[in-house]
């Protein structure tokens, strides 16, 4: 009989300063255009719908489809960093977008935009989860609250900066360009990281978790198609509700049988039922719906309720830039240096619950400074809790499980954003399509039979004036009460960042050490 060779474990050399910031220049560089192309469309999308002869429906999906590709693939990606080589894959995934933005810009009716958006999705879901597993293969928890920081504010301004961006170019070039012109700054990208970018990484006996990946896609899927056809194809309580819900359940309970069973699972059992990533995840959902749930809606209640151009609306998003960048920036310093997380955590959430709540009555009258005001603590709040949860995790496991523990965080806070965008859209669809009957109704105006549905066309240049004026204060005054609803989810993610438990961050990459053999963590008293 042969003998088998056991797995060759290499683990990363620690690299210094300089090094680190090489990695990440182009690292973050691909991040961020990836992140862009997220939110880009958001001050765009009320052109490219109008163009493309869409509803509020459509609206909501051309962002949710980008979520949901980026959902479903996270955790994918995040298993296969954990098996094969990480720069590879990165690359991988970086050619993957810029062939969904390709598509994207010469896309000719909303099925199409659909479809390019869903591969872009892709792209992002392995540019986000690799991203944080190769931060985490290289830099120690302790100092990777700095570079964390770097990381989060990249998001953050990417988040909230794509509004700004979209505008710009959509009154200038046209709304193609928002998809084209993430081409050029990707393949600089691309290039940076095959120059700079050398890592080794554990060589194990690879078994690719197939049916999880299966079981995980329609675990996520099918809720969210439900959401954004209940209660408007069908009533919420009816048969096509039980054919979405019962697969669903069924998915998620096969998921588990085999996730507890398989070798190499794409969400590890034992990385769930740790404290602290339970809690996390818990947080990061009712993160998801307020970083993307509110900000996608934000540019829409500018253009749409309030009249400004794209160009301006993206510039009334620059608030909560703002405050996502301060947010993200001073909490990882203050990480690195004290090595205590939770204070500034617990205050991040509390910040951002009092954004959301005064964001709740607005309507069409509400004064712009104080939409500035309540933005830049809502921005606050966001950066000071996205990349640090992730940093929580990843102190809490190996090297060799950094991907798969990354990945999951991302996977619920993604998945929080795209439930988010999908339930908060379905929700705004419909208010808005009450206060447009309403308005209507009122003026002695016929009803059109859309009207309660998808919200109707986005296409307000095609309207009466009468009519405009009566959309209008619809969006001013159905928006404010998505941010009520964010701001009651956000309060789960206090109670979950209070019921975590206070640990060291630890200053090696590696978990287990020769002065911690046995890899015990020590709660702070």
């Amino acid at each position: 009989m042969t003998a088998t060779a056991s797995p060759t474990l290499t683990r990363e050399p620690e690299l210094s300063h300089k090094e680190v910031l090489e990695v990440l220049t182009g690292l973050l560089s691909m991040l961020f255009v990836a992140m862009v192309s997220s939110t880009i469309v958001s001050t765009a999308l009320p052109t490219i719908i109008g163009d493309l002869q869409g509803s509020q429906t459509s609206y909501t999906w051309v962002v949710t489809t980008t979520l949901l590709a980026m959902t479903v693939s996270s955790p994918i990606w995040s298993k296969l960093a954990d098996l094969f080589d990480k720069k590879l894959l990165v690359q991988v995934s970086g050619v993957l977008f810029l062939l969904g933005s390709l598509a994207a810009g010469f896309a000719q009716n909303v099925p199409q935009l659909l479809g390019a958006r869903s591969l872009q999705g892709l792209g992002v879901g392995g540019l986000m989860a690799l991203a944080q597993a190769i931060m985490g293969s290289i830099i120690p928890p302790r100092e990777r609250g700095r570079y964390s920081g770097y990381m989060a504010a990249v998001m953050a301004v990417a988040t909230v900066s794509g509004p700004l961006l979209g505008g710009l170019l959509v009154d200038s070039v046209g709304w193609r360009w928002c998809f084209w012109a993430a081409v050029p700054i990707s393949l600089l990208g691309l290039a940076m990281l095959q120059k700079f970018l050398h890592l080794q990484h554990v060589r194990r006996r690879v078994r690719i978790d197939w049916w999880g990946a299966v079981l995980i896609s329609i675990a996520a899927s099918l809720p969210l198609i439900w959401v954004s056809f209940a209660g408007r194809s069908f009533d919420w309580v009816s048969v096509e509700t039980a054919e979405f819900l019962v697969p669903t359940a069924l998915a998620v309970v096969a998921l588990v049988f085999v996730e507890r069973r398989h070798p190499e699972p794409l969400i590890p059992p034992k990385i769930l039922l740790e404290r602290t990533t339970t809690l996390a995840i818990i947080a990061s959902i009712a993160v998801g719906i307020a970083q993307f749930g509110t900000s996608v809606f934000l540019s829409q209640f500018f253009q749409v309720a309030q009249g400004f151009s794209p160009t301006e609306a993206g510039l009334l998003m620059l608030p909560l830039i703002l405050g996502s960048m301060v947010g993200a920036t001073v909490s990882g310093q203050l990480i690195t240096r004290t090595g205590i997380w939770k204070p500034w955590m617990l205050v991040g959430t509390v910040v951002l619950i009092a954004g959301l709540a005064l964001m709740g009555p607005t309507d069409h009258t509400t004064p712009i400074w104080h939409l500035s005001a309540y933005m830049v603590l809502m921005g606050l709040g966001q950066g000071t809790l996205m990349q640090n949860l992730v940093l929580v995790v990843q102190n809490t496991v190996d090297v060799r499980d950094i991907g798969a523990a990354s990945g999951v965080v991302s996977f619920f806070r993604s998945l929080g954003g795209t439930v988010g965008i999908a339930v908060l859209g379905a929700v705004l669809a419909s208010r808005v399509g009450d206060h447009i009957a309403t308005g209507l109704r009122d003026a002695k105006l016929p009803v059109p039979a859309d009207t309660s549905g998808g919200g109707g066309s986005l296409d307000l240049s095609a309207l009466p004036e009468q009519v405009i004026t009566i959309v209008r204060h619809a969006y001013g005054d159905s928006t404010g009460h998505i941010f009520l609803i964010a701001a009651a989810v956000a309060v789960v993610t206090l109670v979950a960042v209070a019921l975590m438990p206070h640990t060291e961050l630890r200053t090696t990459v590696a978990k287990h050490d020769e002065k911690d053999p046995l890899g015990l963590e020590q709660p702070i008293d």
